[in-house]
């Protein structure tokens, strides 16, 4: 994603290196070992639960894990999904592979008194960079909950669709990635219990691409039943980009093949030369796809309504209501992603977004036909403002609107703490999820969403003894606001921009 901010977690891990494999379980495809660490917590890496969706098996639905005779143990992460350098993830690219349908593990106890919850996390990346790694060394164990942390296709090997693809599979092409997170839930669903999880008690959750993904998960029918609750971290369903028609995304495919094909570019002939093609290629190939919308960093965050993993847009399945109803947390960052084209893209952008509200609008933002107004110290400028409003504050307030009414329980939230590098900003969250509160830190200085997380995947509710109060969603549009004086509880988030818009 353009102007991505570096993921780098920071997480406190548990210590010294692992001590002897150990124990064995049985779990789909064979015997698995894992590794007991300092804190007799069991971590268990690269475990996989799909086939290798290489040659023949690129852009097909995830297959059946292969059986391994003996047993599989591994002291190291498999290797992030295939990826091409950012910047932010030079190593995670380099050492990536079409080979990348594993999970990671970690628990706190294989053999609790009562199954514990589990809580899986889907990477963000802008749904073509970022890796599973990492995540399970975090702070979930310590606070009595079983971590999973997925990997899925990314780029074009994710989200490709093409006329032979759809006709090889019955109608509908695309979203390989949101199969794979299927695939890896329904894993957790067959399997987690060997680990001490309860398959009933099972809490999605992800950041910004992957944040994305939960939302779309919620309107997925094959995602059905293997969630009980979710939480979304600075992406709301649509990430405020119009869905891409099945027709536009095999468009998308064929304008690939024109670079590799001598044959007719939607034939079957096109698609068998491109299973032929090396990765990288086509993932550096991918990049320089036309794209429908404006900004070409956001090429794979549209979602694909392909008719078959997405019958409908996310936006008209929660405006049915015919979402998953479950209870949601939700919530952005006080400055997120800057706005495609800058300051000067401003009153284009208000004129666009906002239609007849227009005028009204430029009067919110301070906005004249010559001037803009000096930045917000908690907001940014204008530009940053805007962009935060029009992606990420405002379809979170509508998302979290329609899970209300659909009867789910939801608790929203912005966090205006920075992590110690700069303004708070997209992915500033991370730290504190991801780690417990330092003890010499306050609520003001540290945020426990680490606390809240987990008090909600064991609840279905963030509220619980010792932790700030967190009123549901309700009427009134409430939400907590994680600020430098500590949790503030606020009403009708950034109205009222948000109530000029009935936009996901």
């Amino acid at each position: 994603m353009r102007r991505l901010a570096a993921l780098a977690l920071g997480l406190i891990l548990c210590g010294s290196a692992a001590q002897a494999a150990e124990p064995v379980l049985h779990v789909t495809g064979g015997d698995l070992a894992g590794d007991r660490l300092p804190d007799n917590s069991y971590v268990f890496h690269a475990v996989p639960f799909a086939a290798p969706p290489v040659g023949a098996s690129r852009w097909r639905a995830p297959q059946d894990v292969v059986p391994w005779s003996g047993v599989r143990h591994a002291a190291d992460s498999a290797p992030a999904c295939l990826q091409i350098d950012y910047g932010w993830q030079t190593d995670m690219a380099a050492k990536s592979s079409e080979d990348c349908l594993y999970l990671e593990i970690r628990t706190p106890d294989l053999r609790p008194q009562k199954p514990l919850p589990v809580m899986v996390y889907i990477h963000g990346g802008a749904n073509r960079a970022g890796g599973g790694s990492v995540t399970v060394m975090a702070g979930f164990a310590s606070k009595g909950v079983i971590i999973v942390s997925l990997q899925y296709r990314l780029g074009v090997f994710g989200f490709l669709s093409h006329p032979a693809l759809s006709r090889e599979q019955g109608g509908a092409s695309g979203n390989y990635a949101l199969m794979d997170q299927i695939k890896a839930l329904e894993w957790v669903r067959d399997n987690i219990a060997q680990f001490g999880g309860d398959p009933g008690n099972v809490t999605i959750f992800g950041q910004s691409a992957g944040a994305e993904d939960v939302g779309m998960l919620l309107t997925a029918p094959a995602a059905r039943g293997l969630f009980q609750k979710a939480i979304e971290e600075s992406g709301p369903p649509q990430f405020g980009l119009p869905s891409r028609t099945l027709a536009q995304n095999e468009a998308m495919g064929v304008d690939l093949a024109k670079f590799y094909t001598g044959a007719a570019p939607d034939s079957d002939a096109a698609l068998a030369d491109l299973r032929r093609v090396p990765a990288r290629q086509l993932q550096y190939a991918g990049d320089r796809l036309p794209v429908p919308i404006p900004d070409d960093g956001f090429i794979w965050l549209q979602a694909v309504v392909d008719g078959k993993v997405l019958p409908q847009s996310p936006q008209d399945a929660f405006r049915k209501g015919e979402q998953a109803k479950v209870p949601l947390i939700i919530g952005t960052i006080a400055q997120e992603l800057g706005l495609f084209g800058g300051p000067s893209a401003v009153q284009s952008e208000i004129v666009r977004q906002f239609g007849a509200h227009a005028d009204e609008a430029m009067r919110f933002y301070g906005v004249t036909a010559t001037t803009q107004p000096s930045a917000d110290p908690l907001y940014g400028d204008v530009a940053m403002q805007l962009s935060t409003d029009l992606m990420m504050r405002c379809p979170s307030d509508w998302t979290a609107q329609r899970q209300m009414q659909a009867g789910a329980p939801v608790w929203a939230y912005q966090l205006d703490v920075n992590n110690g590098e700069g303004p708070p900003h997209h992915s500033s969250d991370l730290a504190f999820v991801m780690n417990p509160q330092p003890a010499d830190k306050t609520d003001a200085q540290w945020p426990r969403l680490l606390d809240d997380w987990t008090q909600f995947a064991k609840t279905g509710n963030p509220n619980g003894a010792g932790l700030p109060d967190w009123p549901s969603f309700g009427t009134n549009g409430r939400y907590i606001e994680f600020s430098t004086s500590g949790p503030q509880v606020r009403d009708q988030m950034r109205a009222p921009v948000c109530q000029w818009r009935d936009t996901p």
